[in-house]
């Protein structure tokens, strides 16, 4: 059973930055796929950023580009969200999410097992 945890929301200013983190716990395969996914008041929920396991090339939402950026440490299980330029529309709960999608592409939007997320507030 693959368990995930994430850590480093927070409140910031319209401009500022925060990390969140995640740990993994249980079996990841190579055919996992990793990311976050976001739920903003009365929003849809949105993937943010996916990537394979262990795999450097990243896919991000066109809302997030050039602005966020998800890292893994394969041997620490830890995922990272490295989120700058933030704007108030950020503001949501950002979970961390894993998915075994084996022969298939990684979708954005990852269903599978996912956090208890974290809380990134955006002020104006």
């Amino acid at each position: 059973q693959v368990q995930l945890v994430e850590s480093g929301g927070g409140s910031v200013q319209t401009g500022g930055s925060l990390t969140l983190s995640c740990v993994v716990s249980g079996y990841i395969s190579s055919w996992h796929c990793m990311g976050w996914f976001r739920e903003g008041p009365g929003k849809e929920r949105e993937g943010v950023a996916v990537a394979r396991a262990g795999e450097r090339t990243t896919y991000y939402a066109d809302s997030v580009k050039g602005r966020f950026t998800m890292s893994q440490d394969k041997a620490k299980k830890t995922l990272s969200l490295q989120m700058n330029s933030l704007k108030p529309e950020d503001t949501g709960v950002y979970y961390c999410a894993s998915e075994n999608r084996a022969y298939s592409r990684c979708p954005l939007l990852l269903g599978g097992h996912w956090g208890q997320g974290t809380q990134v507030t955006v002020s104006s």
